[in-house]
């Protein structure tokens, strides 16, 4: 057994002569696999024609549609993405009146179920049309970043209405914006009929005043817990953000005359007037004039302009990026930049990601399930198209880090400690065997399972070469060298410390 295991190496670790020109330095596959999701072989290829610096700059201002066109097609398929947000919520309120002149019964009861299992399989579609996008997109840096602010600006699918608007949230609300400025994020996010279902600000009236979403937006979104802003603060935005929520009924609204020039409809987007408090509010140690959505404008800006807003934001992507307790002076620096730039994502992304702290960091960062999901896929697969990416949604929901997933709107965890139990462990070896095996439907074309171009990855590529074996461990090589398959010696490197850490 022991002969044919070593037989099994040496095939598997026979250098192609294509393969033994110029490895990437050990410095520049970590600088890699922590500015993307992993290294596929178009990335290592543009890396190698831009440089560094270029290749950077690219990523921070992607221009290019950076998705295969297979990829776009199979988005485009998807129920969820075949009608404009609002004619699909109409479609779902006329469903509902329905339903509801039904007669009780078991038939009213199914129609019911029926309308929840439509949604869910929409939420399941924007789960699925998340992890493509991480896996396939060629500008990696904003698919990060997309994930990180679908992270920070989280809203729970399975509240209420939400699992009909997530996949509008992804692409309408947070894509656009996620390298662009951090102002025009909040507000989109603001505006976002998710966000307003979630956090209940459409419940938000002068009469009736809701302040979930207030209290989140200044200690989750923007300023964070301890940061010099009151109970009193909260209180008073709540009182700026009435009238701010969704057109639900799609009734024409009836408006006193004097208020009319204050409406405002943008999709399902609605500010009404009716339900607002036109009076003065203090905040942060401002007096704003009552008024409409020029008001609320008015209050963003001058949340995201605080000094702790920089921080706080900086300290975040640092967070992230860079360690569970980054530097002090590298958050600093962010900030300033954040303050300079008034917001400019990008710019504050340039600031950590040239930074010494950021590459002192390179190599110990414990890769959570997402990015080890599709770090995963991305070297497996290598652009490859998956005919079902089912399989995705099932394993970053047994990962426990499924997009929309989370109850609580703090977010998954990202520190490493969170991700490094041993059931985690576990449950990536599973999943690397899967993936590693072949044995994962991923390539099943429909229902009854037939499979078009299935089988296990073969991992010894030249990408391989170029950036994981020269810099594999002892530890790693060891347990390789007891491979007795291709499919084993895949799973072995898939789960081994060596891929998981970034």
């Amino acid at each position: 057994m022991r002969s044919l295991a070593i037989a099994i190496l040496l095939a598997l670790t026979a250098l192609p002569a294509a393969a033994r020109d110029a490895p990437l330095s050990k410095d520049d596959v970590a600088w890699l696999n922590r500015v993307t999701f992993g290294v596929d072989s178009a990335t290592v290829a543009r890396y190698r024609e831009l440089g560094r610096r270029r290749f950077l700059d690219e990523q921070l201002h992607p221009t290019a549609q950076g998705l295969p066109e297979a990829v776009r097609a199979q988005i485009a398929a998807y129920d969820v993405m075949k009608a404009p947000l609002p004619l699909r919520m109409a479609q779902l309120r006329q469903r509902y009146q329905y339903i509801k002149a039904m007669p009780d019964g078991d038939a009213k009861t199914e129609a019911k179920k029926a309308v929840q299992k439509e949604g869910s399989q929409y939420a399941e579609q924007a789960q699925a049309i998340e992890l493509l996008r991480a896996v396939y997109d060629e500008n990696q840096l904003r698919e990060q970043m997309v994930w990180f602010w679908l992270n920070h600006f989280s809203v729970f699918q399975a509240k209420d209405r939400v699992r009909w608007l997530v996949a509008s949230y992804e692409e309408d609300t947070i894509r656009p914006h996620a390298l662009g400025k951090f102002r025009d994020l909040v507000m989109a996010t603001l505006r976002s009929p998710a966000m307003l279902e979630y956090l209940d600000n459409a419940q938000n009236a002068r009469d009736k005043i809701n302040e979930n979403y207030a209290r989140e937006l200044m200690e989750l979104h923007t300023l964070g817990v301890g940061s010099g802003y009151t109970q009193d603060d909260v209180q008073n935005l709540a009182h700026v953000l009435t009238g701010v929520g969704i057109d639900n009924d799609g009734q024409p609204r009836k408006i006193r005359p004097a208020w009319q020039a204050y409406y405002v409809k943008d999709g399902l987007f609605e500010f009404n007037p009716n339900r607002h408090d036109f009076s003065d509010q203090h905040l942060l140690g401002q007096t704003l004039a009552g008024g409409g959505m020029d008001e609320v404008e008015k209050a963003v800006d001058l949340i995201v302009s605080q000094p702790a807003c920089a921080t706080f934001v900086s300290t975040k992507l640092a967070k992230y990026f860079v360690s569970d307790n980054p530097p002090p002076s590298l958050v600093a620096a962010m900030a300033r930049t954040f303050h300079r730039t008034d917001g400019d994502i990008a710019a504050v992304m340039q600031t950590m990601l040239e930074s010494k702290e950021f590459t002192a960091s390179l190599g110990k960062r414990y890769k959570d399930p997402t990015q080890f999901l599709v770090s995963t896929m991305r070297l497996a697969y290598d652009g490859k198209p998956v005919s079902n990416p089912r399989p995705l949604v099932n394993w970053i929901n047994q990962l426990g880090q499924a997009p929309f997933g989370r109850i609580t709107p703090d977010g998954w965890p990202t520190a490493d400690t969170e991700w490094s139990s041993s059931g985690q462990v576990a449950k990536r070896f599973e999943i690397a065997r899967s993936i590693g095996s072949g044995a994962n439907h991923l390539f099943d074309v429909d229902d009854s399972g037939k499979v078009q171009g299935g089988g296990f990855p073969q991992l010894t590529t030249p990408t391989y070469y170029a950036t994981i074996e020269p810099w594999l461990s002892p530890k790693t090589r060891d347990a390789l060298a007891q491979a007795t398959s291709q499919q084993e010696w895949n799973t072995f490197l898939l789960s081994s410390p060596d891929f998981n850490y970034h």
